[in-house]
């Protein structure tokens, strides 16, 4: 990963900004949360102008949190946004850049699963921040459970830590500045590509991906094809993957992926971003996952989808 943006001098906008939220779903609310606490203002894209009543349930034993975040369309034609959290799903990122109106310098904090890039939807002196949380929360709105809060990095390439990051870190529990987020971010894909999609297509919880035989065996194959690639696109890459993606399986046995999820309600899914991210890097290589390709094909065939 390596820094796309111009560094500018700091100056009080910058070190308290006003962050447009698009996503205001359970990462989204999260974060919200922790922007507010660090004094940023906040606003969540919604369709009309108002407010969104919240409410965070800690399973550390912390006090639920109730508040209220002012929502609106975007901003005034003038006022392009300047500080912008997407925590929206993949599918839809496109379409919101595209109907709002991005400050030359925009600063744009990525909360969503899988790898996409963005940087030719923005603009060229942009500051791109990737973020990969260990965090769990599930919940329905308004409530939403934290069932596990753990640690969040945040990161573009670059030591030069943003003005306002400090004031965040100090309110958000177990965030981290992390130069180079690619370890990290891999981690985390290769346990989505193996998670979300089987227990979608298998209609089942997490804890089935190790439980069940046939099962466990489709997401070895899915992992070990994972290790194969990213080896190759790097080679400071363990490859040894298996392990730590049965260890997420049952550390979260009872739960219900956002894939899951995202198929139960008819909603588009992000795969796209997260095993065709894997299969894309894959053809680029000459490359063939099988194993992936027939996950993908199988996803798309129980949601109508076809590529």
């Amino acid at each position: 990963m390596s820094p796309r943006h111009t560094q500018t001098p700091p100056d009080a906008a910058d070190a308290v900004p006003h962050w447009l939220v698009v996503g205001a779903g359970n990462i989204g609310t999260l974060a919200a949360w922790y922007l507010t606490r660090a004094g940023h203002g906040v606003t969540v894209l919604g369709p009309e102008p108002g407010t969104r009543s919240k409410t965070l349930i800690f399973a550390d034993g912390r006090d639920p949190v109730s508040f209220s975040l002012a929502s609106g369309p975007a901003v005034a034609d003038d006022q392009p946004v300047t500080h912008l959290a997407l925590a929206c799903k993949t599918p839809f990122t496109h379409a919101v850049l595209d109907r709002l109106a991005l400050a030359p310098e925009i600063v744009v904090l990525r909360l969503q699963n899988g790898i996409a890039d963005l940087h030719e939807r923005l603009p060229t002196n942009a500051r791109l921040i990737e973020t990969v949380t260990t965090n769990a929360v599930r919940g329905r709105d308004p409530v939403h459970e934290v069932v596990a809060e753990n640690q969040t990095f945040m990161g573009d390439g670059s030591s030069h830590r943003p003005p306002w990051f400090d004031r965040l870190v100090a309110v958000w529990p177990g965030l981290e500045w992390t130069a180079d987020l690619r370890m990290r971010q891999w981690q985390k894909l290769v346990a989505n590509a193996a998670i979300n999609p089987l227990t979608a297509i298998h209609d089942v919880s997490n804890g089935a991906l190790v439980d069940d035989p046939a099962i466990h065996a489709r997401l070895r194959d899915i992992v070990a094809e994972a290790d194969r690639l990213l080896v190759l696109l790097d080679p400071r890459w363990p490859g040894n993957s298996l392990a730590d993606v049965e260890a997420v399986a049952r550390a979260t046995a009872a739960n219900t992926s956002s894939m899951r999820a995202d198929v139960h309600a008819g909603s588009a899914t992000e795969i796209d971003a997260i095993n065709g991210w894997l299969i894309n890097q894959a053809h680029a290589l000459g490359l063939r996952l099988y194993a992936n390709e027939a996950t993908v094909a199988e996803l798309q065939q129980i949601t109508g989808r076809h590529a």
